[in-house]
């Protein structure tokens, strides 16, 4: 397998270094660190750390953390449940947006669940993200897997999708995975229009929430409880929901990363609270309003 393939290989160290710098910030934050002193810490000058940061953000590190505050969370918590489409009712035939990217999202049937992938082939392989490397799983059908590779290492993603998928074939393709991963991460690129598919297996509840998650855009958050309750659920789901978050097996286009706690606080993340902050702050910096109001 490519070790790497896809966007511009600086973006895997950008990532590295603001990661830290923002576990710098909020580790600091009640001593406001100053951006010289951010930017010793991660290695650089104070200049090309401005620079660095603008550059993968689009934004000033100080724009930046100002999408990451609670008072801001709370602002943009969905108070509105028609965000979460009506369409929740009818199924996994409906699309969600997300971004410039139309996403749809196909369950697998009861027999092939039971069969467990047996005569599927996965395509997987690693790419590079402004969030670091992941590891793209797809197939004819449509994408079955986007995870951020962490301390485990991808070998653990591997054993991930072996113990998801044990009757699958799994292969590589770089190229078609560099092509995909242009389309999911650089929402200006003109290859960026049409429909992406999600191959998914996972419980009815699991799908619900996922298909759910695809309706909250960018720039807006929902609490575990408000997800909870726009499944119909009652207010002492939010844990279970909280457990579908977790099991979510496509990062970023299903956006589990919008969920937060009630409080405005950002809650867990299966792939880290530092990447969740970048995440939603990239996020927020990329719509038109540059997010804060």
């Amino acid at each position: 397998m490519d070790p790497m393939s896809a966007l511009d290989s600086t973006t895997a160290t950008e990532y590295r270094r603001v990661a830290a710098a923002l576990s710098y910030i909020t580790e600091h934050r009640r001593s406001q660190p100053t951006l010289n002193e951010v930017a010793a810490h991660v290695g650089l000058s104070e200049h090309h750390f401005q620079r660095l940061f603008q550059r993968w953000a689009g934004v000033s590190p100080k724009k930046f953390l100002q999408f990451l505050t609670v008072e801001h969370a709370k602002r943009l918590l969905t108070t509105d449940l028609s965000v979460l489409d009506a369409s929740l009712d009818v199924g996994l035939s409906g699309p969600g947006r997300l971004h410039d990217l139309f996403v749809t999202v196909e369950g697998m049937s009861p027999g092939e669940f039971k069969r467990a992938g047996a005569g599927l082939s996965i395509y997987r392989d690693l790419i590079d993200t402004p969030f670091g490397p992941a590891l793209l799983s797809r197939t004819a059908r449509g994408v079955c897997g986007l995870a951020f590779v962490d301390e485990g290492g991808v070998e653990s993603l591997f054993q991930e999708q072996a113990d998801r998928w044990p009757g699958a074939r799994f292969s590589s393709d770089p190229a078609g995975a560099d092509a995909l991963a242009r389309r999911i991460f650089r929402a200006d690129a003109a290859a960026s229009a049409g429909e992406l598919r999600l191959l998914l297996t996972g419980t009815r509840f699991q799908l619900k929430v996922w298909e759910a998650l695809l309706t909250v855009p960018p720039g807006r958050l929902i609490t575990y409880g408000g997800l909870a309750h726009a499944l119909g659920r009652p207010v002492g789901a939010a844990r279970a929901v909280g457990q579908a978050v977790g099991a979510n097996p496509v990062a970023y286009l299903i956006p589990c990363h919008r969920v937060i706690c009630g409080s405005g606080e950002l809650g867990g993340y299966r792939w880290g609270l530092a990447r969740k902050r970048a995440i939603l702050g990239w996020e927020t910096a990329k719509l038109p309003e540059r997010g804060v109001s």
